[in-house]
């Protein structure tokens, strides 16, 4: 049984991501994942201002006039959500939590996929793998995946980001569209990482919050690693402690934003403090379109 609040939170997704998709996302989606290749359709009768090239000269032969191949795009695709679903997710200063902001973005471009007829599947990872969701299509199957993301309660704490790209080059025989959504606390990712974007079409979402990168001047707090469990004393009345946090804070952020383009794959870079990430998706999918894809 889905407690109360959840089905209110999963209900309150459903509706406005089906909007937001219906009215902005869909086809910025279908206009940028487009398939892996072609397929065999039928054989037609030629038309003036076909492809010569595309004539089926055996059919041709046999019938005593020319007949073309005609071939489609193949559609369908295959989606990996890769979420993170370790102890820091839980951090939220603006009333929503990592985890939350991932819930909405899966949930927006889960919609967005099973609009375009592709298949969902989800792989929930900690410092150990949590949950696998084979791909499906189907809005039922989209709710199940933002449901897990909502509620589940990981057995573990930690994040092993390499670990959960091995786990996906095992589990995964075609080429898939990996949005591997993370806060990427985390480090040694980079060989793995590389390695899966070869094979796949990996889109990073990182996420953040405000208070990552800025301290208020409260004093003396102390602050504990979710992770860890280590507790830590700072003194956020100085302002070089605070210049100093923000300067860590910023660093890491360049820091993966160096190691992605080395990889070859895109960021979505997300803060949970604004609603922005609807337009930081359309202008991804904008800017995607105008180089022609990957």
């Amino acid at each position: 049984m889905i407690p109360p609040d959840l089905a209110k939170k999963i209900r309150y997704l459903e509706i406005y991501t089906s909007k937001v998709v219906n009215d902005i996302l869909a086809g910025e989606y279908g206009s940028v994942f487009k398939g892996q290749g072609m397929e065999f359709d039928e054989v037609r009768e030629y038309q003036p201002g076909d492809e010569v090239r595309s004539i089926d000269w055996n059919v041709t032969a046999r019938m005593g006039h020319p007949y073309i191949k005609r071939y489609v795009e193949e559609r369908e695709l295959t989606v990996i959500f890769l979420a993170d679903l370790s102890a820091s997710g839980t951090f939220g200063s603006t009333g929503r939590t990592k985890n939350d902001v991932a819930a909405e973005l899966c949930a927006l471009l889960a919609f967005s996929a099973i609009k375009n007829n592709d298949k969902v599947g989800l792989v929930a990872f900690t410092d150990n793998i949590e949950l696998t969701i084979p791909p499906a299509k189907g809005s039922s199957h989209v709710l199940r995946v933002i449901r897990e993301i909502l509620a589940y309660q990981p057995a573990h704490t930690g994040t092993d980001i390499a670990g959960a790209l091995d786990y996906l080059a095992h589990i995964t025989t075609k080429k898939c569209v990996v949005f591997l959504i993370s806060d990427f606390q985390d480090e040694d990712y980079e060989n793995p990482l590389r390695a899966v974007a070869k094979k796949h079409d990996v889109i990073a979402i990182s996420l953040g919050d405000p208070r990552e990168f800025e301290l208020p001047n409260a004093g003396f707090i102390t602050l504990q690693d979710a992770e860890t469990g280590e507790w830590r004393s700072i003194d956020t009345g100085s302002a070089a402690v605070r210049k100093r946090f923000r300067q860590l804070g910023v660093a890491r952020r360049e820091l993966l934003r160096t190691q992605l383009i080395a990889a070859g794959i895109d960021q979505i870079d997300v803060s949970g403090g604004t609603d922005d990430y609807i337009l930081d998706l359309v202008r991804f999918f904008r800017t995607r379109e105008r180089r022609g894809g990957r």
